[in-house]
C-alpha cells in the first residue's frame, strides 16, 4: 500500500495525531545490574510502573521502544498498561512521518535504554546487517532479530568501559609488559607486532586478529593457569610499585569473573572513562564491554549480541573473532553541541538515532522544534510542564512519552529538570 494511502486510511483529527502518549516500559534484571534502590534503573522503573517492585533484585536495563523482547505500552486512562507502542504505531503510521515510514516501515528504528552497571558486562560485539541476518536464521534463539545494532552510551554518572583495540605502540608495550600473553599465544605470534608499523594497516589488522583469536581460543585449563599466574604476579608487584589503571581493572575483573579469558583480553582494549555528559558510540563489529556506572543508551532496534568472555551466558568466540574490524586507536568521545538554550545534541554517524539532553533550571522554558520523525522523551530529574498544540502534561522523574512526527514541544520547569530525547538522526531527516 502506498504511504499516502496508509496515511489517509489512518486519518483522523490532526491535533489528536500529535498528542503525546505516556508509556509504561519494560525492565531487565540481568545479574550485572545494580541492586534495588542503588540502581538508577530501579528508581526510574519504580516511578514509571504501578507494579510492586522487589528491592532485592538487580535492575540492569530499562527498555523504551518497540522491540518485542522488552516492549513499551501506552498508558490507559486508568494508568494501567494498554496496547504496545508497536501495535499503536501500526495503527497510526502517520505518527512516524513519511521519510521514516518509507525507510523503516511501521516501527521505531531505534531502541532507547537506561543502564545501571554494577559489574562488567560481557566482552561483546554487535553484527552488521549481513551477519545479523545469517546469525538470526541459523540460531534464532540466541540472535533474536536480523538487524544490526550500532549504539551510543551517554554517561549519566562517571562511566567506565572497554572499547576498541589499543593503538599499535601501546599494544607493543603491553606484550612486552605482560608475559602471560606470550605464554598463551606463543612467542612467534606475539612478536609479529614488533615487525610492523602503524602505516601497514592490513598487516597490523592481520597480526592483531591472529594474536587475539589465539588468546580467546585458549582452553579452560590453560586459561585458569595463566589467569592465576597473572593475578599472583600483579599482587606481588603491587607491593613494590603502583599498578597501572589497566592492571587494577584486570584484578577487579578477575574477582568478578574468575578464570575467564576476558580478564587477560582486557589488556587489548582501550579503557575509557566518561564524565557525565560525555558519550561513546560503537559501530558494528567493534569489541566493547561496559564496566561500571549509569548511562543513557540508544541503538538501532536490535538485541543481537555476540559474546566472548566475562559472562556466564553462551559464548560464540569463533564468530566474534572473525567478525571484528580490528581497527586500532582510541574511540571518539562526543561532548555534544548546544543547539539552543539548555539543549545539547549528541549526533553519532548512524541514521537511526541521535540524543538531545535538556538541562532546564527551575522556572526556565525552552522548545524542542518539530521534526519530521518520532521521538521518545525520558524525564530523569525534576518536574515541569510539557505542552504541544494538542495536549499539555505535567511531567516528573520516571515519565516516558512518545512524541509523534511534526510535533513542537514547549517545556517549562517547576524544579531543575533533566530529560533526554531520542529521535531519528537529524542528518538523515535533513538530507534531500
Amino acid at each position: 500500500m502506498e504511504i499516502a494511502t496508509v496515511l489517509k486510511a489512518n486519518g483522523g483529527c490532526e491535533s489528536d495525531r500529535r498528542r503525546l502518549r505516556r508509556l509504561r516500559c519494560s525492565v531487565k534484571d540481568y545479574a550485572w545490574g545494580k541492586i534495588g534502590s542503588d540502581s538508577l534503573v530501579y528508581r526510574v522503573y519504580a516511578a514509571n510502573s504501578d507494579e510492586q517492585i522487589d528491592p532485592t533484585r538487580p535492575y540492569a536495563e530499562l527498555w523504551m521502544g518497540t522491540h518485542e523482547s522488552g516492549p513499551s505500552y501506552l498508558e490507559d486512562a486508568d494508568g494501567s498498561n494498554g496496547v504496545t507502542l508497536r501495535s499503536w504505531i501500526a495503527e497510526n503510521p502517520e505518527s512516524l512521518g513519511d521519510r521514516v515510514l518509507e525507510k523503516w516501515g511501521c516501527d521505531l528504528p531505534f531502541l532507547f535504554k537506561v543502564l545501571s552497571v554494577g559489574r562488567a558486562l560481557s566482552i561483546q560485539s554487535h553484527p552488521d546487517k549481513v551477519l545479523a541476518k545469517k546469525l538470526h536464521k541459523a540460531h534464532p534463539n540466541l540472535y533474536k532479530d536480523d538487524n544490526h545494532k550500532p549504539e551510543m552510551a551517554l554517561a549519566y554518572t562517571q562511566f567506565e568501559a572497554l572499547c576498541g583495540f589499543i593503538p599499535l605502540q601501546e599494544l607493543k608495550s603491553v606484550i612486552r609488559a605482560i608475559p602471560e600473553i606470550e605464554e598463551l599465544v606463543g612467542s612467534e605470534e606475539a612478536n609479529q607486532v614488533f615487525c610492523i608499523s602503524e602505516h601497514e594497516e592490513e598487516k597490523v589488522k592481520s597480526a592483531v586478529r591472529s594474536i587475539f583469536t589465539l588468546l580467546m581460543s585458549a582452553g579452560p585449563d590453560t586459561t585458569k593457569q595463566i589467569v592465576s599466574k597473572l593475578k599472583h604476579r600483579l599482587h606481588m608487584e603491587s607491593q613494590e610499585r603502583h599498578l597501572t589503571d589497566k592492571e587494577r581493572l584486570v584484578l577487579k575483573l578477575e574477582k568478578q569473573y574468575p578464570n575467564d579469558i576476558g580478564v587477560i583480553s582486557a589488556f587489548f582494549f582501550n579503557y575509557v572513562k566518561l564524565n557525565p555528559g560525555e558519550a561513546l558510540y560503537l559501530g558494528a563489529n567493534e569489541p566493547h564491554a561496559y564496566i561500571f556506572g549509569e548511562c543513557i543508551e540508544v541503538m538501532a532496534t536490535s538485541d543481537n549480541v555476540v559474546r566472548a568472555g566475562l559472562t556466564p551466558k553462551p559464548l560464540d568466540i569463533q564468530t566474534l573473532c572473525s567478525m571484528l574490524s580490528y581497527k586500532l586507536g582510541f574511540p571518539e568521545i562526543l561532548k555534544g553541541s548546544r543547539i539552543r538554550p539548555y539543549i545539547t545534541r549528541y549526533l553519532p554517524p548512524f541514521e537511526e538515532f541521535e540524543v538531545d539532553l535538556c538541562d532546564l533550571p527551575c522556572g526556565a522554558s525552552t522548545v524542542f522544534p518539530s521534526v519530521p520523525g518520532p521521538s521518545l522523551l525520558l524525564v530523569l530529574q525534576g518536574e515541569g510542564r510539557m505542552s504541544t498544540d494538542a495536549s499539555a502534561d505535567e511531567i516528573s522523574m520516571g515519565d516516558v512519552l512518545f512524541v509523534p512526527a511534526d510535533t513542537e514541544i514547549h517545556l517549562k520547569s517547576s524544579s531543575d529538570l533533566k530529560l533526554y530525547r531520542a529521535g531519528i538522526n537529524s542528518r538523515f531527516l535533513d538530507s534531500p
